[in-house]
């Protein structure tokens, strides 16, 4: 078959999507397929072609909810007339996805789609994205989930879809089939007793690192035992076109702002928006509950009445309901309580915690040093706010390592599939964001290394599900069955044992 592979992001930028894929894709060419990826252009990849997989950039960013500027119209080109006999996309809201749709009445080969979670359902900005949503699926062949029980599932049914297939994700018997490297803790001057914690993920703020830091300063191990923290993130990539001003909303302005911000808030069609000048900033503050975005304009006109703000940390602003001279308040992560400490500085805190008896390193390995680092872990700690199917958890099921995982995304399936893992409970909000508390999720990580031989049992029956079930070469056989179109839908994961 000829194969065209859709995704925001691919080699070399790191993360979830770019994983599966970049397997997946792989493996495809290794069956004898050929494979093309049509993907974000970034500046860093000096090449179109890896390991046998072609590679077309384009200079695309943003959504259909946000608004997409670059090479638009190329990309509908380009995937309306590629000669193949099977297209794949990967996530909802993101262009490669949200682009096609008003072509897919004209793309005549077989359409699978893996929706990949639904992280904006219940914001109220994808609103009319979702409503549009169910007859877009429809246009598809076949869609690919993660889980048999999630929002991105759970939708589908409610809608009355039907042609879907339930599929875990996995990980690379080839990477972690290696031995573990009896030098890893010396080389990076880890005490050869520590009780070492490791937690992996991009740093976009949303993947739990503060929160696992913030735990690691307040564990206390049994009999003063020694505990070092691999905090591993890579910086998200950046595409070269950069996304638009989201929709602006509207409602009445609010009395007392100041002419100049009044202004440029109905210069760009938002009302109902005031500010409140803070001993250190002023900061954006917004009536309602829908949410807030700000422009690149309305930035320079609160940078011009004293607000060292960017744009894009507006943008990332979490709601308080905190009332304060008749607002609502909109304060920027970075102002936040629960962020009041950056992850270096509760990094800086762990140490001091207890001098001599905790290490904690904020890290970025490459990936041949990462596999190395989950082996030799002795937990892995998976904090996120928001996911879908983490592949993190089967890299640690792959390894042999135990995981506590808060219940995020799919993760207590897999758990449950995996047989390699604890599930630490953890509140979730009216947006279905995951937030534990670091308390909580300290003694659950003391519990555990308080239980060598259970941890022993969980990564030892991790592994031997995952060279079962879950190796990418087994994973990839089932999607070759659905790219031909040989597959019957199925809406559950069997296995050969009751997980």
């Amino acid at each position: 078959m000829r194969l065209l592979f859709a995704c925001e992001f691919y080699a070399p930028s790191v993360g979830g999507v770019q994983e599966v894929m970049k397997q997946l894709a792989e493996r495809m060419v290794r069956l004898g397929h050929r494979v093309t990826v049509a993907t974000t252009r970034l500046a860093e990849r000096d090449f179109s072609s890896l390991n046998g997989v072609e590679i077309v950039g384009f200079d695309i960013a943003g959504n259909l909810a946000r608004g997409m500027s670059g090479e638009v119209e190329r990309y509908r080109e380009f995937v309306r007339t590629f000669p193949c006999d099977a297209l794949m996309v990967k996530a909802a809201q993101q262009w490669t996805f949200d682009a096609l749709w008003p072509v897919l009445d004209e793309v005549t080969c077989r359409k699978v789609f893996i929706p990949c979670g639904f992280s904006g359902l219940y914001e109220p900005m994808y609103g009319s994205y979702f409503e549009q949503l169910p007859a877009v699926l429809r246009k598809w062949d076949h869609l690919v989930f993660y889980a048999e029980h999630y929002r991105d599932v759970d939708f589908a049914r409610v809608h009355g879809l039907e042609h879907f297939t339930i599929l875990p994700n996995g990980a690379s018997e080839a990477e972690f089939g290696v031995a573990p490297d009896p030098a890893f803790r010396q080389r990076h001057g880890i005490p050869e007793d520590s009780f070492v914690l490791l937690t992996v993920g991009s740093l976009t703020g949303m993947k739990g690192h503060r929160e696992v830091a913030e735990a690691f300063t307040r564990l206390d191990l049994p009999a003063g035992r020694h505990s070092t923290l691999l905090l591993n993130g890579n910086e998200p990539p950046k595409p070269p076109v950069a996304a638009p001003p989201a929709p602006a909303v509207s409602d009445a302005v609010p009395a007392g702002l100041p002419a100049r911000i009044a202004r440029a808030y109905r210069q760009e069609g938002w009302q109902g928006v005031g500010i409140r000048v803070g001993r250190f900033a002023m900061r954006p503050v917004r009536l309602g509950a829908k949410a807030a975005r700000a422009s690149l304009k309305i930035a320079r006109s609160l940078r011009r009445e004293g607000l060292a703000v960017t744009a894009a940390k507006v943008h990332r602003g979490v709601y308080e309901r905190t009332r304060h001279r008749g607002f609502w308040k909109l304060v920027p992560e970075r102002w936040h309580p629960s962020n009041s400490y950056s992850i270096a500085q509760w990094l800086a805190a762990a140490g001091r915690s207890a001098p001599g008896r905790k290490l904690a390193l904020h890290t970025n390995y490459p990936r041949a040093e990462l596999v190395q680092a989950y082996m030799a872990a002795d937990l892995f700690i998976f904090a996120s706010n928001i996911e879908y199917s983490p592949l993190v958890l089967y890299e640690a099921a792959a390894a042999g390592t135990p995981f506590l995982t808060v219940p995020v995304g799919n993760s207590v399936e897999i758990a449950r599939w995996t047989g390699g893992g604890v599930v630490c409970p953890a509140a979730s909000d009216e947006r279905g964001y995951t937030r534990v508390d670091p308390a909580r999720l300290a003694h659950a990580i003391e519990e555990l290394a308080s239980d060598p031989a259970r941890l022993r049992a969980l990564g030892a029956e991790g592994r031997r599900r995952w060279l079962a079930h879950f190796t990418w070469q087994v994973i990839a056989q089932r999607y070759e069955a659905i790219l031909a179109g040989e597959a019957q839908p199925c809406d559950t994961m069997v296995l050969e044992e009751a997980a």
